[in-house]
């Protein structure tokens, strides 16, 4: 009896650094899901040779009582599509995790949101787009907000886009109902995509980049970096890299009041900008719910934000009502 005990426990230990080690090897998704490269050589800016391969992904505080995986030192981006097992609506999401630009909350904000969407008939994209210093981010060094000299995660982010549309009849999806939905510094990138789609922020390298980077539709969860101080400190705006249009998507916006990461005026300066330039938008915000809440139920009402999200499709014209 000791010894078949031992060898329980030893074989335990074993799958536990098993499953440790491959952690620390990178992020994998659940059987029947393949990572797919979305450059076919070195990225963009990648000016010394081949990348790294350093990434590592690790469990990460908690979120209704529950840790979340953290991807780190991503220098090779991919794409992961996860179709819907049952009716199909051809409306696609990309998604784009939060992290800060320094991580990717790669479950909390990706795989639980890509499990939801396929279960309503939309095909999900995961971008496991490059990190850190991709994008706008917090210096801890200086304490102060930083911008990339290559905007990195944008490149990723449009590259993904054209791909998409590029492979519509592959994946079944409609390329005209193709959308964009992050959270925090994605919900940044979703901005940013938003109103950056005129041009492509790389060189183009074959026929999926001549494809529109516009997103359809656009959901921006608790986003960052969409506000700043004036130069004198005494007032606030829009982002002035955020330069909204009319042609910006139809966009759809969630906040919680008492966000102590992502302030929810980040919602509010773009949800202004959105109406002044006549741009359809929907925003709900909540007193409760701090940041980072993604699909994970808690006792605030906060937590029945997608089936808001689920309705505004409808209104706007992508799912049958």
């Amino acid at each position: 009896m000791l010894r078949v005990v031992i060898k329980s426990l030893l074989f335990a230990a074993c799958c536990a650094l098993a499953c440790t080690h491959c952690l620390a090897q990178g992020w994998q998704p659940s059987a029947g899901h393949t990572q797919v490269p979305i450059w076919p050589g070195n990225p963009p800016d990648s000016e010394f040779g081949p990348p790294p391969n350093t990434e590592t992904t690790h469990p990460e505080g908690s979120v209704a009582g529950r840790p979340w995986l953290a991807v780190e030192n991503v220098s090779r981006p991919t794409m992961t599509v996860y179709s819907p097992s049952g009716k199909n609506t051809g409306v696609a999401v990309i998604v784009f995790p939060g992290g800060g630009y320094e991580d990717l909350a790669i479950d909390l904000e990706g795989t639980e949101f890509c499990d939801w969407l396929t279960s309503k008939g939309i095909t999900c994209v995961l971008l496991k787009y490059r990190v850190p210093h991709s994008g706008p981010q917090y210096d801890d060094k200086c304490k102060c907000h930083v911008n990339p000299k290559a905007p990195m995660a944008l490149q990723d982010a449009q590259r993904t886009m054209g791909l998409i549309r590029f492979h519509a009849a592959e994946y079944h999806i409609d390329p005209h109902k193709v959308g964009v939905l992050g959270s925090s510094a994605g919900g940044h990138l979703v901005a940013d995509i938003s109103t950056h789609f005129d041009r492509r922020v790389y060189r183009a390298i074959d026929a999926a980049d001549e494809e529109n980077c516009r997103p359809d539709f656009a959901v921006a969860l608790y986003p960052g970096h969409l506000w700043v101080r004036s130069a004198n400190g005494g007032g606030r705006r829009l982002n002035p890299d955020i330069s909204v249009t009319r042609q910006t998507p139809p966009t759809f916006l969630v906040h919680a009041e008492n966000d102590d990461v992502d302030s929810v005026n980040n919602s509010l300066f773009y949800y202004t900008a959105l109406m002044n330039a006549g741009v359809p938008v929907e925003m709900h915000l909540y007193a409760e719910g701090k940041h980072a809440f993604g699909l994970r139920p808690t006792q605030y009402p906060v937590t029945r934000w997608p089936a808001l999200f689920e309705r505004w499709l409808r209104t706007i014209g992508l799912t049958a009502r």
